[in-house]
């Protein structure tokens, strides 16, 4: 009788720092996840975050899964912190919650329902560098719940209300995210945590 193979899944959830690749090599002058993560090769990112955003970025070898939280019908929740230039408005708000029509590459698409809230500057671990201060230029935080996940939409969204993004970190995706971390950690997951968290 032939052993049953048992295949062994790990999941771990990172807080991706800026300017770094959602990849594990490196690209031109931009750095992968290789540059200081020591992890299995088989081991890849779920989706992908801008090199200059940061924040929750989750990593697992479960290709079945990858694609299940990758499948757009699912729409899991992921929540955004963003800092804009200026001081946004209770119309911005309005506006951006509302669906939107953006441009993905060559096509255009209405963004689904959004949540936005404005915020106080929320405690994050520092940019390295630094979003360079203007005196004269006020900025403002607003937190963004979306239930989808297209290239840039965030930075699209505010600035199609009239308030470029200066600093964008993805807190969370459903139950999961990087509150307490610091930039660069790493944490590893159990399955059925991982799996809880995410409402699956």
């Amino acid at each position: 009788m032939l052993n049953k193979i048992i295949a062994v899944y790990s999941y771990y959830k990172l807080y991706k720092p800026f300017n770094i690749l959602s990849q594990f090599s490196d690209e031109g002058n931009k750095r992968g996840l290789g540059s200081f993560l020591n992890l299995p090769q088989d081991v890849y990112p779920i989706g992908r975050l801008d090199s200059d955003s940061e924040g929750l970025l989750l990593l697992t070898n479960n290709r079945t899964l990858t694609n299940q939280i990758l499948d757009p019908r699912n729409r899991h929740v992921r929540s955004y912190l963003v800092q804009v230039e200026g001081e946004f408005t209770d119309d911005a708000i309005e506006r951006i919650q509302a669906p939107m029509a953006l441009k993905h590459k060559k096509t255009r698409y209405v963004s689904l329902p959004a949540v936005a809230e404005k915020i106080e500057e929320p405690s994050l671990p520092d940019r390295n560098p630094p979003i360079r201060f203007r005196a004269n230029i006020p900025t403002s935080w607003i937190r963004l719940q979306l239930r989808e996940g297209k290239n840039r939409q965030v930075r699209k969204m505010t600035a199609a209300v009239g308030f470029p993004t200066l600093r964008l970190v993805r807190e969370s995706m459903e139950g999961i995210g990087v509150e307490g971390m610091e930039s660069g950690q790493l944490v590893e997951l159990e399955e059925q945590e991982f799996l809880r968290l995410l409402n699956l």
